[in-house]
Formats: structure tokens, sequence, C-alpha cells
């Protein structure tokens, strides 16, 4: 199971690497050293927390209106396989992405809670969001 890096268990949640540190030191969010004596998060444990606080201490604080992007880095959190397609869910930050797939490539790709994996969205209608009154 890979060893997330603190600073990548930050961007993964969408949160500051100070507010990851605190929830391991108040023991939310357990953590182990590796063999460079860096703390470590289990990938298994991350996916689990993501998808249990997808808002709140992972929620965007700002107010800003954006447009989100086309890559989305995040952490599988699910995977539900049949004999012939897939569902994997990613908290890519506070967003959630939920990809079909066949359970052949989801195989081929590792993919199992706990894995980093990239989103890419590519589609014929975006819709863009803002705050209501900014100009």
């Amino acid at each position: 199971m890979p060893q997330i890096r603190i600073k990548d268990a930050a961007a993964f949640l969408g949160v500051s690497d100070d507010t990851v540190r605190r929830l391991v030191d108040n023991g939310s969010l357990p953590a182990t050293t590796d063999a460079s004596n860096r703390k470590v998060i289990d990938g298994r444990v991350l996916a689990q927390f993501a998808k249990e606080h997808p808002s709140g201490a992972m929620a965007d604080p700002s107010s800003v209106g954006r447009s989100a992007r086309n890559r989305f880095v995040g952490i599988v959190t699910e995977v539900m396989m049949d004999k012939v397609m897939a569902q994997v869910e990613l908290q890519c930050g506070p967003f959630r992405v939920v990809s079909l797939m066949s359970s052949e490539a989801a195989r081929e790709l590792g993919l199992e809670p706990g894995s980093v994996a990239v989103a890419v969205v590519k589609s014929t209608n975006v819709i863009v969001e803002t705050a209501g009154g900014i100009s």
C-alpha cells in the first residue's frame, strides 16, 4: 500500500500541510515514519479519511469563483467492480470525482483505495459557477 507524505496528503485533501500535521498530532489521522524518517500516512487510511470528511476539514474555505481545471490529482477512495465494469471514486481536494471504466482497465491501473490517481475530464458541456456579487 502506498505511503503518502504529509505534503501530498494535504494536496489530496485540499488543505495545508499544517492542517494535516494538526490532524496527525491530535490523533485524527494516524501516521508512521518511513525509511527516511519522514511522517507518512497509509494510503488506505487517507482514502477512508477523505471519504468520511468530504467537507469540513477539507472544504475549500474561500468564496472565490473558479472554473475547474481538466486534471484532478487525488486519492482513490473506493472501487466497486463486477465482471465487466468498475466504478472508481477519487477525492481530489474538495472534489469527489467518479469514473466508470472497464474492470480490466481498473485492474491494469492497479486502482484500489489509497492509490494515487489523476482524473482527466473531457466534456462538451462545462458549467462555470461563481459566488454572487463578484464583479
